[in-house]
């Protein structure tokens, strides 16, 4: 595991930015944390350093979206409103946890995906876990899958 300590959200968006550089297409991060720690202003810097453009916001209420990266597509979801996969629509996140895209997945704890089942050519690449230390101080965990 690695740690860092961020002060504002631009070192937290330059954390992510940095994880991203080593992302290939069939990654999944994993980005845990309390309400408000800075889970989307992370994967905010990573999908700008993997050339995503548009204005990144948390996807809470659509569950998803998928954005067109210079490298392919970037998908970033937010698991928070799920309270397990088991009870939603199977293939629910299909769509996003593909060969050919980077996925960010924000509270995967709420959705079970600590024990997704992925298909062919994802694998999780990295698990983040945001703190929150009080005003701009966040410290940023990054470990390898177990």
């Amino acid at each position: 595991m690695t740690a860092e300590l961020t002060e504002g959200p631009e070192a937290t968006e330059a954390a992510g930015a940095r994880l991203a550089l080593g992302l290939e297409p069939g990654d999944v991060v994993l980005v845990s944390g309390e309400l408000g720690s800075g889970k989307t202003t992370f994967v905010r810097g990573a999908c700008a350093a993997l050339g995503v453009s548009r204005p990144i916001a948390s996807p809470t209420f659509s569950l998803g979206r998928l954005h067109r990266g210079e490298r392919g597509p970037v998908a970033h979801l937010d698991l928070y409103r799920l309270e397990g996969l088991a009870a939603e629509e199977p293939g629910l996140l299909d769509d996003y946890l593909t060969p050919d895209a980077v996925a960010f997945v924000e509270w995967p704890e709420r959705g079970g995906a600590l024990e997704l089942e992925l298909a062919d050519g994802v694998r999780i690449a990295a698990a983040v876990v945001i703190r929150h230390l009080g005003g701009d101080r966040r410290r940023v965990e990054v470990s390898a899958p177990t």
